[in-house]
């Protein structure tokens, strides 16, 4: 072989060896380059609106890292990152200054620090909200746009979306109707569950909700500002509007639970949504039948307490009325074992351990007998499913002098069940209505 043709060899194999270890690194870069992770939304220059996706002007659109709620973990990781604004296609840029005034700091999950021409704010948890403007109308004709973020080292000019690499980036889409009227609504905390808004301190306006309006085209979703509000623009059809169902769904799934339809109509050009009422359940001092059968609640019960229950239509398996003397017998504790034995093969045996625990729950003031617990299926309960505690131990009382024997095809026994059921979720602490303000506003919807 020649030297030439050696040289050349050489030469053209070095090549091929370059062309191979730079496909081999970009291909383990790619591998390695994991999806962004995080949230971002837009909001106002306060950042108290999140998601609100429905502006009336385009200056007033600003951006922050999320979810709203400080250092949980879920925002965007720290680092720097560029935004821009897009049609919803991502076909058009319309973000019409610099990329470099565009540039954000994340730290501790919110925007941290702006250097540059837009306006920004002061958000929650310390945050920096951003004004996405200036960016040019959207060609789309519903006045939406979609806003990208994506890190500064991921950020590659002429490639994916005006440089913005969809895995690598996070979006968030928002409409801007300009001069239009709202249909405008409110979520409520009902917190005498009676499905009706008293405006106050005791049942404010629930912020942070995901509110649906779907109409026979599409379908857009808004999130309830601090005062409980939801807005859509009127429109020329009639639609439906649906509250959000927190993802794992009601309870027991969930702490919430609906006081009022949880969807409804409004016609062509309405301005008035419906209003949708929720109360959070929870503790509300209930101890449980093991509690006052063991050492620790058999030492609080007293004479007076014995005397009480014997008063009650309680009974035992086989349907005989059980009329506690003594806290213990020669057979052993005589309440304690009535307790710990009770079983639902005869509905009311049930329903009477778990009346007896809670009457011993309120008569030693861990329970107040005016306390909301949920209750569904109680002839006392309101249309949410609410009844107090002394209204449904006055029904099983009632209900157990009549029917002291509910076996398997008896029809009293879904009602004694249903009893049943309340008190042993209030005994085990479960439902009671709580305080406005109490429960944290779900973040998931189904």
């Amino acid at each position: 072989m020649s030297t030439s043709r050696r040289q050349r060899l050489v030469a053209i194999t070095g090549i091929s060896l370059c062309l191979i270890t730079g496909l081999v690194v970009a291909l383990v870069n790619k591998a390695q380059a994991s999806p962004l992770s995080g949230a971002i939304f837009t909001t106002d220059a306060s950042g108290q609106l999140v998601n609100g996706n429905i502006y009336s002007d385009k200056s007033d659109v600003y951006l922050d890292g999320g979810p709203q709620n400080c250092a949980s973990g879920s925002g965007l990781p720290d680092g720097n990152y560029y935004f821009q604004v897009t049609d919803p296609s991502g076909s058009t840029l319309l973000s019409s200054d610099a990329i470099s005034e565009r540039e954000v700091a994340v730290a501790a999950d919110v925007f941290s620090t702006y250097v540059g021409s837009h306006a920004t704010g002061a958000g929650p948890c310390g945050s920096t909200t951003v004004a996405l403007a200036p960016y040019d109308d959207s060609p789309n004709n519903g006045g939406e746009y979609k806003v990208w973020v994506t890190p500064v080292d991921s950020y590659h000019e002429g490639q994916g979306t005006f440089g913005f690499l969809s895995d690598q980036s996070k979006t968030d889409n928002f409409k801007v109707i300009e001069n239009a009227s709202n249909l405008c609504g409110y979520k409520f905390f009902d917190a005498n569950t009676d499905g009706a808004w008293e405006q106050g301190t005791s049942e404010p306006g629930i912020a942070g909700w995901q509110i649906t309006e779907t109409d026979a085209d599409a379908s857009f979703i808004v999130y309830t500002n601090q005062q409980g509000q939801y807005c859509f623009p009127t429109s020329s059809e009639a639609s439906t509007i649906t509250e959000g169902t927190p993802a794992g769904g009601w309870f027991p799934g969930s702490s919430w639970i609906h006081t009022t339809a949880t969807s409804g109509s409004v016609d062509s050009f309405a301005t008035t949504g419906p209003n949708f009422g929720n109360v959070c359940v929870g503790k509300g001092g209930g101890l449980t039948l093991g509690f006052w059968s063991n050492k620790n609640g058999q030492k609080l019960i007293t004479s007076s307490d014995l005397a009480f229950l014997d008063g009650l239509n309680l009974v035992n398996a086989s349907g005989a009325a059980f009329d506690p003397s003594t806290t213990t017998s020669v057979g052993g504790p005589q309440l304690a074992s009535w307790l710990l034995g009770a079983n639902a093969t005869n509905m009311a045996y049930m329903l009477s351990a778990q009346l007896a625990t809670m009457e011993l729950n309120v008569r030693h003031g861990f329970v107040s007998g005016n306390a909301l617990i949920y209750a569904p299926g109680a002839t006392s309960a309101d249309a949410a499913g609410f009844a107090t505690v002394s209204d449904v131990m006055g029904e099983a009382n009632t209900d157990l002098g009549v029917n002291p024997i509910t076996l398997s095809g008896n029809p009293d026994r879904t009602y004694q069940e249903a009893l049943k059921n309340a008190l042993d979720n209030a005994n085990n602490n479960k439902t009671f209505v709580q305080a406005a303000g109490s429960c944290p506003t779900p973040t998931s919807w189904q």
